[in-house]
C-alpha cells in the first residue's frame, strides 16, 4: 500500500469495490497494513505467515499489506483486472493460477476439495468460516474469514516416476476415485479405528495426518480452494487456498500435524502469507473496508 493515510487507503479499497464483469474479486488484508500508518485496529489473530517444517520462504512471494484474489471463467477478463493500475497500491508478488481439468485435479493428479465441508450447510460455514460478532475479535471483523495461501512448488518429474499405489499410499486415497483406501466412494469417511497401525491407509498419508477424525480434529477443519500454477519463472506448483473463523485452531493446527507426512518430500513452500477477508459491504457503506476505517 503505498496509500500514505486513510483517505488514500479509502480510495483503494473504494476503486477494489467496484463490479467487474465476469470476475469475482476477494479483498483481504494483511498483518502489514495495521503497523500504524492508518490507525487500524487489526484482527486478533492475524500475524505473519510463520515458517513450518520443509518450508524455505523467499521474503519476496510472501506477506503484503493486500491481498487480491480475482477468479473468473476465462483468462480474457483476469488479464484485464491485472493490467489495471489502481493509485495507492503497488504489486508485491503476482501469481497466476488455473483448475487443470474439469475434475478440479491437481498436478499430482488427485481431485482438489475432497473432505471439504459442505460450504451450504450456513450453520456449519458459521462455525468453521465466518468470523462471529460475538468473536473476540474488533467489531469491524464480523463477518470476514481468516485467508491462509500458500505458493508450493512441487517436485512432479519425481512424483511421475512413482507407481500409482505408491502416489495413492502417499495420500491415502485412491487417485481415479478420490475415495479413501478401502472404501468406494470419495464422501466415504475412513474408518482409522479399525486400522491402527496404518495397514489399510499409512499413518503418515496425508488425509489421515490432516484429518484423524478424532473427536477434536472436527472443530480443525477448514474450507479449501486451491489452484495450480506453471510458468518457466516459478516452475509447477500449487496454490493452496484456505478460510476459517480461527488461523490457529484450523490451518496452523492442521500444518503442524502433517510435519513429517509423506506428501512433505515431493513438495517446497515457498511463499504466500496470512490475511483476513473483508466483510462484505454493509448497510450505508459503500465501499469494502469503511466498517474497519470508521
Amino acid at each position: 500500500m503505498t496509500a500514505r493515510d486513510r483517505e488514500g487507503l479509502a480510495a483503494v479499497l473504494r476503486a477494489l469495490s467496484e463490479p467487474v464483469p465476469g470476475v469475482t474479486l476477494t479483498v483481504a488484508v494483511g498483518a502489514s497494513l495495521f503497523d500504524g500508518r492508518f490507525g487500524l485496529e487489526r484482527p486478533r489473530l492475524l500475524t505473519p505467515m510463520p515458517s513450518f517444517r520443509s518450508d524455505v520462504l523467499d521474503p519476496a512471494w510472501c506477506h503484503g499489506d493486500l491481498l487480491v484474489q480475482a477468479s473468473a471463467a476465462t483468462a480474457e477478463p483476469l488479464e484485464r483486472v491485472s493490467a489495471t493500475k489502481i493509485p495507492g497500491l503497488a504489486p508485491r508478488w503476482r501469481q497466476a493460477g488455473f483448475h487443470p481439468d474439469a475434475e478440479n485435479r491437481n498436478l499430482f493428479g488427485f481431485r482438489e476439495g475432497a473432505g471439504n465441508p459442505d460450504a451450504a450447510d450456513s450453520a456449519l460455514m458459521d462455525r468453521l468460516v465466518w468470523v462471529g460478532p460475538g468473536d473476540d475479535e474488533p467489531a469491524w471483523c464480523a463477518g470476514g474469514s481468516y485467508q491462509v495461501v500458500r505458493l508450493i512448488r512441487l517436485a512432479t518429474p519425481t512424483w511421475n516416476s512413482k507407481p500409482v499405489p505408491d502416489q495413492e499410499r502417499v495420500f491415502g486415497r485412491a487417485k481415479d476415485s478420490g475415495a479413501p483406501l478401502g472404501r468406494e466412494t470419495e464422501t466415504e469417511i475412513p474408518d482409522y479405528a479399525s486400522d491402527p497401525r496404518g495397514e489399510v491407509i499409512a499413518l503418515d498419508a496425508h488425509i489421515r495426518r490432516a484429518n484423524p477424525r478424532t473427536p477434536d480434529s472436527d472443530a480443525h477443519r477448514i474450507l479449501r480452494r486451491s489452484y495450480s500454477f506453471g510458468d518457466e519463472g516459478t516452475g509447477a506448483g500449487h496454490i493452496f487456498i484456505c478460510f476459517q473463523r480461527d488461523v490457529e485452531l484450523g490451518f496452523a493446527t492442521i500444518q503442524k500435524r502433517l510435519a513429517g507426512e509423506a506428501l512433505e518430500r515431493y513438495t517446497l513452500p515457498f511463499g504466500g502469507g496470512y490475511y483476513f477477508v473483508l466483510p462484505g459491504r454493509a448497510d450505508g457503506h459503500d465501499h469494502l473496508g469503511q466498517a474497519m476505517l470508521a
